[in-house]
Protein backbone atom coordinates (compact mmCIF):
# COMPACT_ATOMS: atom_id res chain seq x y z
CA UNK A 1 0.00 0.00 0.00
CA UNK A 2 2.87 2.25 0.21
CA UNK A 3 4.18 2.37 -2.91
CA UNK A 4 0.58 2.85 -4.27
CA UNK A 5 0.62 6.11 -2.16
CA UNK A 6 3.69 7.33 -3.13
CA UNK A 7 2.53 6.74 -7.22
CA UNK A 8 -0.43 8.50 -6.53
CA UNK A 9 1.08 11.46 -5.06
CA UNK A 10 3.75 11.65 -7.61
CA UNK A 11 0.87 10.92 -10.38
CA UNK A 12 -0.23 13.69 -8.92
CA UNK A 13 2.48 16.22 -8.41
CA UNK A 14 3.74 15.21 -12.22
CA UNK A 15 0.61 16.15 -13.54
CA UNK A 16 0.41 19.49 -12.12
CA UNK A 17 4.10 20.27 -12.73
CA UNK A 18 2.89 19.43 -16.58
CA UNK A 19 -0.01 21.85 -16.17
CA UNK A 20 1.89 24.51 -15.16
CA UNK A 21 5.03 23.92 -17.67
CA UNK A 22 2.46 23.87 -19.90
CA UNK A 23 -0.05 26.94 -19.17
CA UNK A 24 2.54 29.42 -17.67
CA UNK A 25 4.56 31.99 -20.18
CA UNK A 26 8.02 31.36 -21.39
CA UNK A 27 10.13 34.03 -23.18
CA UNK A 28 12.66 32.67 -25.61
CA UNK A 29 15.08 34.82 -27.90
CA UNK A 30 14.84 34.26 -31.74
CA UNK A 31 15.21 35.46 -35.27
CA UNK A 32 12.12 35.26 -37.19
CA UNK A 33 12.68 33.72 -40.56
CA UNK A 34 8.94 34.12 -41.96
CA UNK A 35 5.15 33.46 -41.26
CA UNK A 36 2.57 31.19 -43.12
CA UNK A 37 -0.68 29.74 -42.76
CA UNK A 38 -1.51 26.04 -42.77
CA UNK A 39 -4.76 24.85 -42.79
CA UNK A 40 -5.61 22.35 -39.82
CA UNK A 41 -8.29 19.76 -39.25
CA UNK A 42 -8.97 19.08 -35.96
CA UNK A 43 -10.91 16.30 -35.73
CA UNK A 44 -7.93 14.64 -33.63
CA UNK A 45 -7.40 14.47 -29.78
CA UNK A 46 -4.64 16.96 -30.74
CA UNK A 47 -7.18 19.47 -30.71
CA UNK A 48 -6.45 19.98 -27.17
CA UNK A 49 -3.52 21.45 -27.32
CA UNK A 50 -4.99 23.96 -29.69
CA UNK A 51 -6.69 27.33 -28.82
CA UNK A 52 -9.51 28.56 -30.98
CA UNK A 53 -10.48 30.44 -33.95
CA UNK A 54 -9.70 33.98 -34.13
CA UNK A 55 -12.71 36.00 -31.83
CA UNK A 56 -15.79 36.86 -33.60
CA UNK A 57 -15.85 33.95 -36.32
CA UNK A 58 -17.84 30.78 -36.27
CA UNK A 59 -16.28 27.31 -34.41
CA UNK A 60 -14.97 24.95 -37.03
CA UNK A 61 -13.47 21.25 -37.07
CA UNK A 62 -11.43 22.67 -40.09
CA UNK A 63 -9.46 26.34 -40.04
CA UNK A 64 -6.72 28.10 -40.82
CA UNK A 65 -3.46 28.45 -38.37
CA UNK A 66 -0.75 31.34 -38.11
CA UNK A 67 2.73 29.89 -37.92
CA UNK A 68 5.79 32.32 -37.44
CA UNK A 69 9.26 30.22 -38.30
CA UNK A 70 12.00 31.00 -36.04
CA UNK A 71 15.40 30.72 -35.39
CA UNK A 72 17.62 30.44 -32.00
CA UNK A 73 20.80 31.56 -31.62
CA UNK A 74 22.49 28.48 -31.85
CA UNK A 75 21.08 27.30 -35.17
CA UNK A 76 17.94 25.38 -34.00
CA UNK A 77 14.65 26.26 -35.30
CA UNK A 78 11.21 26.36 -33.50
CA UNK A 79 7.87 26.77 -35.08
CA UNK A 80 5.31 28.53 -33.14
CA UNK A 81 1.67 28.96 -33.72
CA UNK A 82 -0.41 32.53 -33.32
CA UNK A 83 -4.19 31.80 -32.31
CA UNK A 84 -6.74 34.02 -30.52
CA UNK A 85 -7.45 32.42 -26.93
CA UNK A 86 -10.32 34.37 -26.47
CA UNK A 87 -12.20 35.51 -23.02
CA UNK A 88 -13.62 31.73 -22.48
CA UNK A 89 -10.89 29.59 -23.10
CA UNK A 90 -8.10 27.77 -20.98
CA UNK A 91 -5.62 29.23 -20.55
CA UNK A 92 -6.90 32.46 -19.92
CA UNK A 93 -4.33 34.61 -22.35
CA UNK A 94 -7.29 36.88 -23.18
CA UNK A 95 -5.10 36.90 -26.77
CA UNK A 96 -7.67 38.40 -29.52
CA UNK A 97 -4.84 40.13 -31.51
CA UNK A 98 -3.50 37.13 -33.44
CA UNK A 99 -3.69 39.59 -36.57
CA UNK A 100 -1.47 41.77 -35.13
CA UNK A 101 0.78 39.63 -33.77
CA UNK A 102 1.33 38.54 -37.38
CA UNK A 103 2.01 41.47 -38.79
CA UNK A 104 4.29 42.56 -36.22
CA UNK A 105 6.62 39.38 -36.49
CA UNK A 106 6.70 39.89 -40.81
CA UNK A 107 7.95 43.27 -39.92
CA UNK A 108 10.60 41.74 -37.44
CA UNK A 109 12.19 38.96 -40.02
CA UNK A 110 15.61 39.04 -40.85
CA UNK A 111 18.68 37.41 -42.12
CA UNK A 112 21.12 35.14 -40.94
CA UNK A 113 23.34 38.21 -41.96
CA UNK A 114 21.80 40.94 -40.84
CA UNK A 115 19.59 39.32 -37.86
CA UNK A 116 16.86 41.21 -35.64
CA UNK A 117 16.75 39.53 -32.55
CA UNK A 118 12.88 39.35 -30.86
CA UNK A 119 11.92 38.33 -27.32
CA UNK A 120 9.05 35.70 -27.98
CA UNK A 121 6.41 34.78 -25.32
CA UNK A 122 4.96 32.10 -25.11
CA UNK A 123 2.59 28.69 -23.70
CA UNK A 124 2.65 25.35 -24.53
CA UNK A 125 5.10 22.85 -26.17
CA UNK A 126 6.46 21.81 -29.38
CA UNK A 127 5.65 17.81 -30.42
CA UNK A 128 6.19 17.55 -34.26
CA UNK A 129 4.82 13.40 -34.34
CA UNK A 130 1.40 15.67 -33.22
CA UNK A 131 1.72 18.88 -34.61
CA UNK A 132 1.32 20.58 -31.35
CA UNK A 133 3.08 24.13 -31.64
CA UNK A 134 3.38 26.51 -28.73
CA UNK A 135 1.28 29.56 -28.76
CA UNK A 136 3.15 32.87 -29.26
CA UNK A 137 1.15 35.55 -27.84
CA UNK A 138 3.54 38.55 -27.68
CA UNK A 139 6.28 39.86 -29.96
CA UNK A 140 9.10 42.35 -28.69
CA UNK A 141 12.32 43.62 -30.41
CA UNK A 142 15.68 42.87 -28.30
CA UNK A 143 19.56 43.62 -29.34
CA UNK A 144 21.54 40.78 -27.51
CA UNK A 145 20.55 37.43 -28.32
CA UNK A 146 21.92 36.43 -24.75
CA UNK A 147 19.06 38.95 -23.17
CA UNK A 148 16.87 36.91 -20.25
CA UNK A 149 14.39 37.95 -18.55
CA UNK A 150 13.09 37.68 -14.99
CA UNK A 151 10.09 35.30 -14.31
CA UNK A 152 7.61 38.35 -12.39
CA UNK A 153 4.49 36.65 -13.68
CA UNK A 154 5.36 32.94 -12.97
CA UNK A 155 7.08 34.44 -9.39
CA UNK A 156 3.62 36.35 -8.54
CA UNK A 157 1.73 33.11 -9.65
CA UNK A 158 3.80 30.50 -7.26
CA UNK A 159 3.59 33.26 -4.38
CA UNK A 160 0.09 33.50 -4.76
CA UNK A 161 -0.36 29.93 -4.87
CA UNK A 162 1.58 29.15 -1.91
CA UNK A 163 -0.17 31.72 0.57
CA UNK A 164 -4.05 29.96 -1.49
CA UNK A 165 -2.39 26.73 -0.04
CA UNK A 166 -1.05 28.19 3.18
CA UNK A 167 -4.56 29.86 4.01
CA UNK A 168 -6.10 26.39 3.34
CA UNK A 169 -3.62 24.66 5.48
CA UNK A 170 -4.28 27.01 8.04
CA UNK A 171 -8.29 26.46 7.53
CA UNK A 172 -8.14 22.65 8.01
CA UNK A 173 -6.55 23.24 10.74
CA UNK A 174 -8.54 25.26 12.47
CA UNK A 175 -11.44 22.85 11.56
CA UNK A 176 -9.33 19.87 13.07
CA UNK A 177 -9.04 21.56 16.48
CA UNK A 178 -12.59 22.66 16.60
CA UNK A 179 -14.87 19.91 14.89
CA UNK A 180 -12.41 17.02 14.62
CA UNK A 181 -10.54 17.43 17.84
CA UNK A 182 -13.56 17.72 20.10
CA UNK A 183 -15.70 14.41 18.49
CA UNK A 184 -12.18 12.19 18.12
CA UNK A 185 -11.60 13.28 22.33
CA UNK A 186 -15.18 12.39 23.26
CA UNK A 187 -14.99 8.95 21.11
CA UNK A 188 -11.86 8.25 23.80
CA UNK A 189 -13.15 9.28 26.90
CA UNK A 190 -16.51 6.99 25.57
CA UNK A 191 -14.24 3.95 24.92
CA UNK A 192 -12.50 4.34 27.97
CA UNK A 193 -15.47 4.30 29.71
CA UNK A 194 -16.62 1.53 27.80
CA UNK A 195 -13.49 -0.43 28.29
CA UNK A 196 -13.44 0.50 32.07
CA UNK A 197 -17.02 -0.97 32.11
CA UNK A 198 -15.90 -4.09 31.13
CA UNK A 199 -13.06 -4.59 33.22
CA UNK A 200 -15.98 -3.74 35.96
CA UNK A 201 -18.14 -6.62 34.78
CA UNK A 202 -15.36 -9.08 33.84
CA UNK A 203 -13.78 -8.46 37.07
CA UNK A 204 -17.53 -9.19 39.12
CA UNK A 205 -17.81 -11.92 36.99
CA UNK A 206 -14.24 -13.45 37.94
CA UNK A 207 -15.30 -12.76 41.15
CA UNK A 208 -19.26 -14.86 41.23
CA UNK A 209 -16.94 -17.80 39.35
CA UNK A 210 -14.53 -17.88 42.14
CA UNK A 211 -17.23 -17.62 44.83
CA UNK A 212 -19.22 -20.27 43.02
CA UNK A 213 -16.16 -22.37 42.74
CA UNK A 214 -15.31 -22.14 46.56
CA UNK A 215 -18.89 -23.33 47.66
Amino acid sequence: MRIVKWIFIISIFSAVGLLFHYTLPQRDVVRVTGTEVIRSDFNGWNRLFYAQQDSGNAVATTRDVRLINTVYPDGSVMVFRNEDTGWFNWPPYFKTNSSDVSAHAENLQSTAEAPKWVSIKHYGWRFSPWSIYPNATRLDAVDDPDATFFPLFNTLFFIFISLIMLGLFRLAQRFKRRRIDPVLDDMGETWDSVEAGGTRIGNAIRGMFKKLGGR
